[in-house]
Order: C-alpha cells, then sequence, then structure tokens
C-alpha cells in the first residue's frame, strides 16, 4: 500500500458582528472545540461585557460531521492523521479570513484570538503566525502546543491562561507547565482558575473582558 495526501480546495465557514463603534475597531477571533459549532464560541464572545468595541470573528473547524444526538452540524480541527497538513490548512484558513474581514470591516490591530478547548491551539498558532505583532490570546480549557518554541511564544504580547478547577483534560499540571513556558518566554500573562469542569463558563467572561480592556488601554510597542 502506498500512501499520498493532495490539496483540494474547500470552503470555511466564519460568523461576524460587527463593531458597534463608529470608529475602526480591533478583532477578537474565537476558535471553538471539539464537536461544537462557530455558534458557540461567538456567543461566548458576545457575553464578555466590552466585546461590542470590538468586531467578533467566530471560525468553524474546516471538518466538519453530525452531532447525531443533537443532529447538528458540529466540527473539529485536526485529528492524529495528518496533523502537520492539517495545521498548514487551518492557517491558511486563517490568514484568508481575516484577509476577507480586513477587506469587508473597518478594523486595526489589536487582535485577540481565543479558543477553547480544542480550539486553545487553533489561537496559538494563529497568533504566533500573525503578521500583526500585537496578536495575544485567550486560551480557555487547554494547553500551549508542544510544537511552538520559546522563540514562537515571546513573540506574543500577552496571554491570559484560564483553567477550571476540575477540569479532567486540562490538568492543574498542565496549567503549570504552560505558565512556566509562557513565564520562561518573557510574555505577560495572566493565569486564571475558576470552579467547574470541562467548559468554558460565565466566570470567563468578567476576566476576560479586563484583559480586552487592559490590552486595549496599553500603548503600542
Amino acid at each position: 500500500m502506498i500512501e499520498r495526501s493532495i490539496s483540494v480546495r474547500t470552503r470555511g465557514r466564519y460568523l461576524v458582528i460587527p463593531s458597534q463603534s463608529a470608529e475602526p475597531a480591533p478583532v477578537l477571533v474565537g476558535f471553538h472545540g471539539y464537536a461544537e459549532r462557530a455558534e458557540t464560541q461567538l456567543e461566548r464572545l458576545r457575553e464578555i461585557p466590552g466585546s461590542e468595541r470590538w468586531t467578533l470573528v467566530s471560525m468553524q473547524g474546516l471538518h466538519r460531521f453530525y452531532q447525531r444526538r443533537m443532529e447538528q452540524v458540529v466540527a473539529s480541527w485536526t485529528t492524529r492523521q495528518d496533523r502537520e497538513l492539517a495545521v498548514a490548512d487551518n492557517l491558511d484558513y486563517v490568514a484568508g479570513t481575516l484577509d476577507a474581514i480586513a477587506a469587508e470591516f473597518s478594523t486595526r490591530p489589536p487582535i485577540v484570538f481565543a479558543g477553547f478547548s480544542q480550539g486553545v491551539a487553533m489561537a496559538f498558532r494563529a497568533a504566533v503566525a500573525s503578521p500583526i505583532q500585537q496578536a495575544a490570546v485567550i486560551a480557555v480549557g487547554n494547553d500551549i502546543p508542544p510544537e511552538i518554541d520559546s522563540a514562537d511564544l515571546a513573540r506574543l504580547p500577552r496571554v491570559m491562561l484560564c483553567r477550571a478547577s476540575h477540569d479532567e483534560w486540562y490538568s492543574a499540571g498542565k496549567f503549570t507547565a504552560d505558565s512556566q513556558r509562557l513565564e520562561n518566554a518573557g510574555i505577560s500573562f495572566k493565569a486564571f482558575e475558576y470552579p467547574g469542569g470541562h467548559e468554558w463558563s460565565g466566570d470567563v467572561t468578567s476576566p476576560a473582558a479586563g484583559f480586552l480592556a487592559e490590552y486595549l488601554a496599553t500603548p503600542s510597542k
């Protein structure tokens, strides 16, 4: 048996809520978790106080399937199979989406990538690959991808790292290790722990609002 891979054209789906500001707005990009959809992450972003000042973008994973219990179309970002190729496709998808957003809406730096669960890896990968230097990350419920080294992490100006106290998927050990990775890279970050299991709960919204407000108030380097 000979195995090959081939590049094919597909379509990505994303949702946008334009900023309510009359001025060019910063961009907050969301990545949902495994077996979720773009609407789920968009609602999480909308619930953050002050998010109306941002252009909100929620991207849906390219790999769609049916969540049979609810008869909904959901998606994922990667699997173990051809992971590196899928990551490259996803980053092309992010770049194309952001180009389309910039062409259609009035935006400006900074940009923040916010991921939950499987979407955390996408948030970090998109941020370190972003041509915009002011690309921060809100990460909820998963660890930093192992392939991102300290030099790449050092490109990020700011990170908010969140873990639920009883999250069996994102352990306390991983949370501590990620905090150490960020510290070693010299990044300004906030490590936030909240009660609950593997979920983006309402406990995240207030700290996320503070993170976004502080970031907007921080002078550009």
